[in-house]
Order: C-alpha cells, then structure tokens, then sequence
C-alpha cells in the first residue's frame, strides 16, 4: 500500500514549481452532492501571491470539471508518472458527463488531509488547494487557490523527511 505524507511545502516548493512549468496534471474537484470529476490540464504555475502559496490552474469554459470548480471552493492538482500516460490522456479527452474516470482507469480515491475532493492513491505527489480567486479569460477560466498541503508518497521523503520530485519521473506534457 502506498503512504501519502503530507510534506513541508517550504522544502519542496522550488522543486514543484520547476515540475509544474513542463508537466501536466489532473485537477480533481468535488460538488456538494458529493460527485467527482477530474479533468488534465497543462496551463498551471505555482508561486506567492499576497504571502501565500498558490497555485494557478486554467480550465477550459464549459467542460464538465468548470462547474465542479466553481461549486465547491476546494480541489486538488495531483501529478503522475511517466508510465501512468493514459491517465492524463483519458482524462484530457473523455468527460466526466459520459464516464467515471475513476473506475474507467481503475483510481484509488483517497480521503484529503483539507480538502473533500480526493488525493489519487497511484500518484507520486498532489496539491491540496483553496480557490482564492477566479477570472474569466474567454476561452479559459484561471482558478488561483491557495495551496494548504502537499501531499506525497513516502517512498520519496528520504531519512531527514525532505522530499525530492524530481526522483517521481513525472509525465512531461508535449
């Protein structure tokens, strides 16, 4: 079984960042009657804004995961790797309206440490997050939210608990 720690985000928030700028995601968000939907996205930063983590997710208008996001103030940006590719293929091109993408790729949900949508079980490395604002730039809806745990897979904290993302082999978007 896998163990999801929560790690210090000042310890790897560089790193998450560095990763961000060349890989995609899966942002995962939850309404208030308890569905899910997650959806693959390739525009997102991570950075400060008014003293505080944030993350940057851009959703396009009018897929099935924008009325999850702006229902529920919470979601999580959860990354993969390199093997897992057709997790963000089935996500970035099958809809939530049509399918359950959890059992389509037979995902694990697990319970957030913050947040209610879920931490995926099979991804290194997740981000849980709290929308803080939300701009409409026509074909896309940015969400900044800020980030209140990452959270990653102990098998990548080392002995003095810092945790290293580059040795994830997370998918690189192209």
């Amino acid at each position: 079984r896998q163990i999801m720690k929560e790690v210090n985000q000042l310890e790897v928030f560089d790193n998450v960042i560095d990763e961000f700028k060349r890989k995609a995601a899966i942002v995962t968000a939850r309404k208030k009657d308890g569905s899910y939907n997650m959806c693959t996205i390739a525009w997102g930063s991570i950075g400060e804004l008014w003293s505080k983590d944030v993350v940057t997710v851009y959703v396009k208008q009018n897929r099935y995961t924008d009325e999850f996001l702006k229902e529920d103030d919470y979601f999580t940006v959860t990354f993969f790797h390199e093997d897992q590719k057709d997790i963000l293929r089935i996500c970035g091109t099958k809809s939530g309206r049509d399918i359950d993408k959890f059992k389509e790729m037979k995902l694990t949900k697990e319970k957030a440490n913050f947040v209610k949508a879920p931490l995926i079980k099979e991804s290194p490395v997740s981000v849980e997050c709290k929308v803080i604002e939300e701009r409409n730039f026509g074909s896309h809806i940015m969400f900044v939210a800020e980030v209140l745990s990452i959270d990653a897979d102990e098998k990548y904290i080392d002995e003095k608990g810092a945790f290293d993302i580059s040795k994830c082999d997370l998918i690189a978007y192209s």
